[in-house]
């Protein structure tokens, strides 16, 4: 019996560096994509054509109306963009989804809240338990980070997660 497949609630950090490698379609696995106005609004100041030819289908929510004491604590707490804080908010109204963000303090926030959370490297890796992509597809995208992307990755680390997944296929 396979899983079931979330929904997923992103911040603008992984459609724009998933975007930026030639890996957006991988979204289109989970059940839904949904972006707050305020995400759509960010992401399109950094990479305006992407919502018109995305190869997903993106649903936008509305931002929420307020936050919640705890969601606000957390904002003031970790420095949380209004990006971060519509995502978060919405992710944690919807129970079961996944966040996906790049942001660190953003991952500490969601964690703190109960809400599970991945980034870009994680959708990546996904793709190829999926089978959505090969592993030296994967790899290949890995090692084009530091070229194509915006997506800030400690050189130790992105080295250590192609090793990994090169040792795994063999």
């Amino acid at each position: 019996m396979t899983d079931p497949v979330p929904e997923v609630v992103c911040d603008a950090g992984p459609l724009i560096h998933l975007d930026e490698v030639g890996c957006l379609d991988l979204l289109r696995d989970f059940s839904a994509v949904l972006v707050p106005r305020t995400v759509r609004d960010e992401v399109a100041l950094h990479r305006p054509a992407m919502f018109e030819r995305s190869p997903i289908t993106i649903q936008i929510e509305p931002s929420g109306e307020g936050l919640t004491p705890t969601l606000e604590a957390l904002t003031r707490t970790f420095a949380l963009d209004r990006g971060e804080q519509a995502a978060l908010d919405l992710a944690r109204a919807r129970p079961g989804s996944v966040f996906l963000t790049d942001d660190a303090a953003a991952r500490l926030a969601a964690r703190t809240l109960g809400v599970r959370v991945h980034g870009t490297v994680g959708v990546l890796l996904r793709a190829i338990r999926r089978g959505q992509r090969t592993r030296e597809e994967i790899l290949q995208a890995l090692r084009e980070i530091p070229q194509l992307s915006t997506l800030y990755i400690r050189k130790s680390l992105l080295e250590q997660v192609i090793a990994s997944v090169e040792a795994d296929g063999q």
